[in-house]
């Protein structure tokens, strides 16, 4: 019988082999967590906008390094998980 959606995805080898995929995932969105943060500084700083207003850029700076947080989180499970099968098998 074939594995359902949220089976496979709750198994611990699996999570254990997606600590990578995670750990780039969420450099990627907190790097550009910082690009928003520093368009939001150029912006305040020229009275301007660059798109967006530079409280709109914050708060996207705010929200991407949010949402990367979730993905190191999900890497930590997954480093865990990882540590825990090769202590199981040593």
């Amino acid at each position: 019988m074939a594995e359902g959606f949220m089976e496979k995805r709750v198994d611990p080898k699996y999570i254990a082999n997606m600590a990578s995929a995670q750990a780039n995932i969420g450099a990627a969105l907190w790097i550009l967590g910082f690009i928003f943060a520093i368009l939001g500084i150029v912006a305040d700083t020229m009275n301007g906008s660059l798109g967006l207003t530079a409280m709109s850029w914050f708060l996207l700076a705010i929200v991407f390094h949010l949402a990367g947080l979730s993905y190191w989180l999900g890497w930590a499970v997954a480093v865990y998980f990882r540590g825990k099968g090769a202590k199981k098998e040593g």
